[in-house]
């Protein structure tokens, strides 16, 4: 029995071991954005989009494919209320690659990364605005201090961070949004580009019929432009594939790899400005996520320890009785 027992907990922690690799790798892929952005100029901000909406439908359309995995889309089309919210997360997703892709390609790395550090604290602002939740100590004061960062962001920019905001915002109604349609990952991301498709294809017809060149300057442009949809999907693959292997904590905290590296590729590959008051304000950022994280961590491990108390007493009579 040792022997099986031995070999469960084995096989539980190389799967363990690979959902950190497969969220490392996601996350890592989703920080490194900033690096293939660039490579798609002089094509313009919007046809680069709407080539990165086209291409992901198709890499969708062909993994559910090979899967033989459409048998979700038929009772889908009967909810209109689902298929109403997914239209809307569709619009939300769009409108954060939109910005992002901009902000990249704009000069502007370092804010996006910001976006994506303060989007937790934009979501738990969304729980307690629209879903009720009340919040502990803690959590308003990362909250509190990374509304102070705006402050002193804004200060340091001489403008209100609209990127970093835009960016925060609308991934939070994203994933307000997801929650509530409950789909899995893949599926959603095929239902969302489906509906995003027929307006990027027609842009991108009529951008054509206008004399500008989107589908690329050559064929080395063309096929990087067509790589935005694997680009887009694999880490998407890999973040579902870390999600079902890896606790929830454990995902919460490679989620800040993603603007960590943003972050690095802004000051240390495009060497953006980061004078003193905008490091004051990440800083400010930065112990806003690190109280999150702890309170975090702490009443994760305070779930853990009930059961283990309530086993504990449980066991301790039958212990006596058989003495």
């Amino acid at each position: 029995m040792a022997p099986e027992i031995q070999g469960s907990q084995g096989s539980s922690q190389s799967e363990l071991g690979r959902g950190v690799w497969l969220g490392v790798a996601a996350y890592g892929i989703w920080g490194l954005f900033p690096l293939y952005w660039p490579l798609l100029e002089p094509t313009s901000s919007g046809d680069i989009l709407a080539n990165r909406m086209c291409w992901s439908l198709v890499v969708a359309a062909l993994i559910l494919t090979v899967r033989g995995h459409w048998s979700w889309l038929r009772p889908l089309l009967r909810q209109p209320r689902r298929l109403a919210l997914s239209a809307l997360a569709a619009a939300a997703i769009s409108l954060n690659w939109g910005v992002y892709i901009w902000g990249v390609n704009s000069g502007h790395v370092v804010e996006t990364s910001l976006g994506y550090f303060i989007n937790p604290l934009v979501t738990i602002g969304f729980g307690v605005l629209l879903l009720k939740e009340r919040l502990r100590t803690a959590q308003w004061a990362a909250v509190g201090v990374g509304a102070l960062s705006v402050v002193v962001l804004t200060v340091g920019y001489g403008r209100l961070p609209w990127i970093a905001l835009t960016l925060a915002l609308t991934f939070a109604v994203y994933g307000l949004l997801k929650k509530k349609i409950a789909l899995g990952g893949l599926e959603s991301f095929a239902l969302e580009t489906a509906f995003i498709f027929p307006f990027a294809l027609a842009f991108l017809l009529y951008r054509a019929a206008t004399g500008h060149d989107v589908f690329g300057h050559g064929a080395g442009h063309f096929t990087l432009l067509l790589l935005t949809g694997p680009i887009t999907a694999v880490p998407l693959l890999m973040f579902g594939a870390a999600a079902i292997r890896i606790p929830l904590s454990t995902m919460g905290l490679l989620q800040y790899l993603a603007p960590v590296f943003q972050f690095l590729c802004g000051v240390l590959y495009f060497h953006e400005a980061m004078p003193p008051a905008r490091w004051a304000g990440f800083a400010l950022v930065w112990a806003a996520l690190a109280v999150l994280t702890w309170d975090a961590l702490r009443r994760v491990r305070a779930e853990r320890a009930v059961p283990a108390a309530a086993e504990a007493a449980a066991v301790a009579p039958a212990a006596g009785v058989t003495r």
